[in-house]
């Protein structure tokens, strides 16, 4: 791990295979961090490539300030941006899980002249998952949870109640028990659960009507996903202009622990071009 200065902040960022690779930069989501990446960026380093894979803001001790303000979703894509740029990368190919992949839709249209590509996993382009969550009964029930997660005090108490039963729950006994054990940890320290759910919290209304994606991009999602439905998936590729790939996977939410030798196949398509 090394740590890189952006924006004022510090971030701490797992760097995988030599120097002079492709850079690809992935963005983890919640409630994991950068460990979540790890077999993913290993099999990318065997091939060659430059995996950057920071904590992000609210994750890294460095990088935590305090107030909802803080953590909106364009200023978590600028800091995405600041942070390759501090490596020395003005462009490089971007991956993102769950809240990585929303905060990746947002780079891939305000920062497109930074994206060679984008890989997305489980959560679909922001304006197709806001009409879903308009029209769909589907993935309004899915989503929820999101109402409980963006209420301060409220959610931080539900979540670590009880040795953090709910937030163990939501791994849904996917991930491997020492992952799961150290997500459960890093969240009960102080302070680092609010930051991750101040992401939900700073959520506003532009995302509904993010742009279209000018950028060559793949969208993977997981077939049996307890939070995104079929509605918003299947409507993905409404929102890309460019050259698209859909990859439907028998599977559920967690694909970078699940499935990290597809996901690494999808993103070396993309790297290789």
């Amino acid at each position: 791990m090394t740590t890189v200065e952006a924006r004022g902040l510090a971030f701490d960022v797992d760097l995988y295979g030599p120097e002079d690779g492709t850079p690809v930069l992935l963005l983890h989501g919640w409630p994991q961090d950068a460990r979540s990446w790890r077999e993913v960026a290993e099999r990318l380093a065997a091939e060659g490539v430059r995996a950057i894979v920071p904590d992000q803001r609210g994750y890294s001790p460095g990088a935590r300030p305090e107030g909802v303000e803080s953590y909106g979703t364009a200023v978590l894509a600028q800091d995405a941006v600041e942070i390759a740029a501090a490596l020395g990368h003005d462009r490089f190919h971007l991956v993102g899980h769950d809240w990585g992949a929303a905060v990746s839709w947002v780079v891939a249209t305000a920062h497109a002249q930074h994206v060679l590509s984008l890989t997305a996993v489980s959560v679909p382009h922001l304006t197709a998952y806001n009409e879903a969550l308009t029209v769909d009964p589907d993935q309004q029930q899915r989503a929820a949870y999101i109402g409980l997660l963006r209420k301060p005090g409220k959610a931080e108490e539900v979540l670590l109640a009880d040795g953090a039963a709910r937030l163990r729950a939501m791994y849904g006994g996917d991930l491997d028990a020492a992952d799961e054990s150290a997500y459960v940890e890093r969240f009960s320290e102080p302070g680092v659960l609010t930051a991750s759910l101040n992401w939900y919290r700073a959520m506003g209304p532009e995302l509904a009507s993010t742009p279209d994606v000018t950028v060559p991009t793949t969208f993977v999602w997981g077939e049996n996903d307890l939070a995104l439905g079929r509605y918003g998936a299947e409507r993905c590729g409404d929102h890309v202009t460019a050259d698209y790939r859909f990859v439907k996977v028998d599977g559920g939410h967690w694909l970078p622990d699940t499935h990290p030798d597809l996901l690494a196949s999808e993103i070396l398509g993309r790297v290789r071009g």
